[in-house]
């Protein structure tokens, strides 16, 4: 099965989970408007008009709201979610500029050091140079690591912020890589292309609702070379990361801080791909170059 069939797989399933948190938002938006509804409606037509349905004036059903389209879903998806929630698209490049305001916080990933899975693939001849992507760079060490040892990188994420500090980051290290700030995920005239040989991911994917795993497949379809590496690494179920049940986040809708993946999960995702190696990451001490932290899971996947 190749990624893209993996994708299409996964959207005839949205059509489902989209109903699913349909209703159960209707629902929820019912219990609570209800009321309201009523007596402005009493107000503006008189005592003796008989309200709308929940469902009234929304596009006529779920076929209806969806166009047709998986894209057309997936933005649907993206709804059910409050808008404080958004880590994924263009609207929550604010949350992520307030989180790397402050630089001298203690977050472990603020250091200027490369994950050590990253350092290890390259060093055991498992990725080799060609052309990479870092996908949500934050404040660019792994790009950093990457122009160092050859590759031709591009490094996009969502926050100005982080790509600013990225770039002065790049300057003082004479790194030439090439920045982006957007949605990696948006199709259309500014959409990534590839073929890329390395795709790097260090904590861009469990800040993905489950839906948008489509648009994650889908990416990876479109821009990893035959041959090319995905190396990932993501909340560890049992360590870091919310454990709900996918259809659990569209009825409170939010993703508690990120989801939490296991070996089995990431296989299954992940069908499409060639699995190289798949492990915890190793705990780094802080005297280390180098960025490990046993909460996370790593993985290398071959196209």
């Amino acid at each position: 099965m190749t990624i893209i069939d993996t994708a299409a797989s996964a959207v005839t399933a949205l059509a489902a989970l989209l109903d699913l948190g349909l209703r159960v938002r209707e629902a929820r938006d019912t219990d609570r408007d209800t009321t309201r509804e009523t007596a402005r409606e009493t107000r503006e037509s008189g005592p003796g008009a008989a309200p709308e349905g929940p469902s009234a004036g929304r596009g006529g059903g779920v076929r209806g709201r969806t166009g047709g389209t998986g894209e057309d879903v997936l933005r649907l998806l993206d709804g059910l979610f409050v808008p404080e929630a958004d880590r994924w698209t263009a609207d929550g490049a604010g949350w992520w500029d307030g989180f790397y305001a402050d630089r001298e916080r203690g977050v472990p990933f603020f250091a200027a050091k490369p994950d050590e899975n990253l350092v290890s693939y390259l060093d055991r001849g498992l990725v080799r140079p060609g052309r990479a992507l870092d996908l949500g760079c934050g404040p660019g060490r792994n790009a950093l690591l990457l122009a160092g040892r050859g590759f031709t990188v591009d490094a996009v994420d969502l926050s100005p912020a982080a790509v600013a500090w990225a770039r002065e980051r790049a300057r003082e290290a004479g790194a030439d890589i090439g920045f982006r700030v957007q949605d990696a995920f948006a199709t259309g005239p500014d959409a990534l292309t590839g073929p890329y040989d390395l795709i790097c991911d260090s904590g861009c994917f469990h800040h993905l609702p489950p839906h948008r795993r489509v648009s994650y497949l889908a990416l990876l379809d479109r821009v990893l070379a035959p041959g090319g590496h995905l190396a990932l690494s993501c909340f560890a179920a049992g360590a870091m990361g919310s454990e709900l049940p996918d259809a659990a986040f569209y009825r409170e809708g939010v993703l508690h801080g990120g989801l939490a993946y296991g070996p089995e999960s990431l296989r299954r995702i992940f069908t499409g791909l060639t699995e190289v190696e798949l492990r915890r990451m190793r705990d780094e001490p802080p005297d280390s170059p180098h960025f490990g932290e046993p909460f996370l899971w790593t993985a290398l996947f071959r196209c």
